[in-house]
């Protein structure tokens, strides 16, 4: 087998890793990927609008309404007017969805710093360039704008 092909089946194994991992861990919380998402944007960017989440995720209103409304019925999130614009709903973390927020933010941490346990500044800082390189990448070959 060739590298360029070792390299690629090994990025596809840790992605499918880490998403059974976050499956297994939010699964119990009534939490999916998509739902973590919005969850995590909204902790990222503080109160916001559903279309700007729904630009966030690259999801449409409709589905955005839907991650919102599951949310909300688990107590993670809650809807709220915006205090200048009568036409927009915020989403505000409610306390559950702030305590969660901090635990996954935490273990987010603790795991990266478990990752690269061990690895000389040098060698984590070109490994984390190398990512980068592919993760450019990889955005250029999904891009539809950039494909011939």
């Amino acid at each position: 087998m060739s590298a360029d092909v070792a390299v690629f089946d090994r990025l596809l194994e840790i992605a499918l890793l880490v998403q059974a991992d976050m499956v297994r861990e939010l699964e119990p919380a009534g939490l999916t990927p998509a739902r973590t998402h919005l969850l995590w944007e909204v902790h990222r960017r503080g109160p916001s609008s559903q279309r700007a989440l729904a630009t966030a995720l690259d999801v449409t209103p409709r589905n955005v309404t839907g991650l919102v409304d599951a949310l909300e019925e688990r107590g993670y999130v809650r809807r709220e007017p915006h205090p200048t614009d009568r036409r927009i709903t915020l989403v505000t973390l409610t306390d559950l969805g702030v305590r969660t927020t901090a635990q996954m933010d935490a273990d987010h941490r603790r795991i990266a710093a478990h990752l690269v346990d061990g690895f000389d500044p040098a060698r984590l800082e070109r490994f984390r360039a190398d990512l980068d390189a592919v993760a450019a990448r990889l955005h250029e070959l999904m891009d539809p704008e950039a494909r011939p």
